[in-house]
């Protein structure tokens, strides 16, 4: 059987969701060790897309198999009930043979929240960036343009990143602000490593006028790192959702998060 799940956590404790060597406090190894507990055997858990050190998700999707017989309730309550506060799995549903829950999305997307204002928050620390310098939201937005479509996105990958091509297309990049928060919206229908950070490096340089308008595509031309911007922090970095096809039929998780 096939199980597929939707999980929410807080990426602040986590070195991100991969599991790595023993002693690393990991997203996937919190939720195997769960699994293990309802289903009375080791799994191993695939995600629609991995995520680093202290990036959160609102609606990560994951799938494991097993020859265990659950109510999706059951699978839920019991998981949740072995998890840490910092996650949590939010539905479960069985899914056919054939799904996978990396291989089988049609794209995702992810948020990046700015806190743009003089002083920190004490009630968002470690949930959003933040930016004391006044940001032209306008401007940020109007450079992100160029990046839509299908690129090659080297100048806005990490270094060290391992995806075996750098072209990926961008379906959607807005960037909004309310009041002291701006957000850039992100859909694609793949990520690169650091690529939604890097590509925030470079707005938030444009939004408070420290290069062009036109430096997106300038630094997209480059297809050189290096030559790029800094890479943006992690806070204020949240996975979205994971656009799949219908007839899987699976849950919309509605988005708890106030920013």
């Amino acid at each position: 059987m096939k199980i597929a799940l939707g999980v929410e956590y807080n990426g602040n404790a986590f070195h991100g969701w991969q599991l790595q060597q023993e002693g690393v406090r990991t997203v996937q190894l919190c939720l195997e060790q769960a699994i293990a507990e309802v289903a009375a055997h080791e799994v191993r858990v695939f995600c629609a897309g991995r995520t680093d050190t202290g990036v959160h998700a609102i609606a990560q999707v994951a799938h494991f198999e097993t020859e265990s017989i659950r109510e999706e309730y059951q699978w839920m309550q019991g998981i949740n009930v072995n998890l840490p506060e910092d996650v949590s799995v939010n539905w479960v549903k069985f899914v056919d043979d054939d799904f996978h829950a990396r291989f089988s999305a049609m794209s995702r997307s992810y948020r990046y929240c700015i806190l743009n204002r003089q002083s920190r928050s004490a009630l968002l620390a470690g949930k959003v960036s933040w930016v004391r310098k006044a940001l032209d939201h306008h401007l940020m937005h109007e450079a992100a343009q160029s990046l839509v479509g299908t690129h090659d996105f080297s100048s806005y990958r990490a270094l060290q990143c391992q995806a075996k091509s750098p072209i990926k297309t961008l379906h959607r990049l807005d960037v909004s602000r309310e009041g002291d928060m701006i957000v850039l919206k992100l859909r694609s229908n793949a990520f690169l490593h650091h690529m939604v950070r890097n590509i925030a490096g470079v707005l938030i340089a444009i939004g408070n006028k420290e290069q062009k308008v036109n430096w997106t595509a300038e630094v997209l031309a480059l297809k050189d790192r290096r030559l790029g911007g800094v890479t943006a922090s992690p806070d204020g970095l949240y996975f979205e959702s994971v656009e799949y096809p219908e007839h899987y039929e699976l849950p919309k998780t509605v988005n708890p998060v106030l920013i």
